[in-house]
């Protein structure tokens, strides 16, 4: 008995041991990560000159804010010379990429500093729509350029419902409430008013457009229909200024804001989220949003499908 005792105390001593060590380990790594030295920048070239800032604009665009971020950060950093965009993406929401837009301009505008876009291989509807308010745009020959447009687009389940032996019931205050439903067809009143939305957003495109490009709308307008071109197509078309790539475009924007030497690029990236934010912060952010899944309304976009 007193062997049998003996030798559970040893291994509770073992297990005790173990646990202590991987809680001291564990308090390591928080207050490793917590607070190692973190910079908001990273260079990306090796060059000793002036600084430009490097912003991507890839994928679809769904929310502005870390794009906005990005330029509002080198916007008001006096170290950074210049600004470029590079852009590989279709476009995305009309809202989201209007802010961009806005931001630029604000930038080119009112800070008086230098932004430019290099479209890489696609650069077509809202992510032209931020382009257009850049002071350059280089693309390269084969990049995929315009698409002027606005799109809404859903599912209709309603004989998905009725096969399944379902009913919708809506309470509604309001003749346009449920527009849109996907549990319904859309009466021709309620297209109507769905076109003139997506009319009204697509003159906004042009106008945008056509006041950063410093071109008369009705140039814009004659053009705004949806169509993509490349950038050799584009460059007649005035949509872009200058066929080259993104090195072409860092060299001669460095040129252009008096940057001797190669420029150093620099990117900017979000503040590193460590344990002791995951352990005790506000994590909302990273978790589903339970109303996004939810949502079934009509979206708007300058996308280019």
């Amino acid at each position: 008995m007193a062997e049998g005792r003996s030798s559970r105390g040893m291994r509770w001593a073992v297990f005790g041991s173990a646990a202590f060590l991987l809680f001291v380990a564990a308090l390591f790594a928080i207050a490793y990560y917590s607070f190692q030295p973190s910079s908001d920048y990273a260079y990306t070239g090796n060059g000793f000159g002036g600084k430009i800032g490097v912003v991507d604009l890839e994928g679809v665009i769904l929310n502005s804010k870390q794009t906005v971020d990005a330029l509002h950060k080198f916007a008001d950093d006096t170290s950074i010379r210049a600004i470029i965009i590079h852009i590989d993406s279709p476009g995305g929401g009309a809202a989201a990429s209007e802010e961009i837009y806005r931001e630029v301009k604000r930038i080119r505008d009112e800070k008086r500093k230098r932004v430019v876009a290099s479209i890489s291989t696609v650069g077509a509807s809202g992510a032209y729509y931020v382009a257009s308010a850049t002071d350059r745009i280089y693309s390269d020959e084969a990049s995929i350029v315009g698409s002027i447009g606005v799109i809404a687009e859903w599912f209709n389940y309603e004989e998905l419902v009725r096969w399944a032996k379902l009913r919708a019931i809506v309470f509604k205050a309001g003749e346009f409430k449920d527009t849109g439903s996907p549990l319904r067809e859309m009466t021709a009143v309620e297209k109507q008013y769905f076109q003139e939305l997506i009319d009204n957003m697509h003159r906004q495109f042009i106008h945008s457009v056509a006041e950063g490009r410093h071109m008369p709308e009705d140039g814009i307008r004659s053009i705004a229909n949806g169509k993509v071109w490349t950038g050799q197509q584009a460059l007649g078309l005035k949509l872009i200024d200058q066929i080259g790539d993104f090195q072409t475009a860092v060299k001669e924007t460095a040129d252009a804001v008096g940057i001797h030497g190669k420029p150093a690029l620099v990117r900017y990236h979000k503040p590193r989220v460590n344990l002791l934010d995951l352990l005790f912060g506000d994590v909302s952010e990273y978790l589903p949003d339970g109303a996004k899944l939810l949502q079934t309304n009509v979206s708007f976009y300058y996308l280019w499908k």
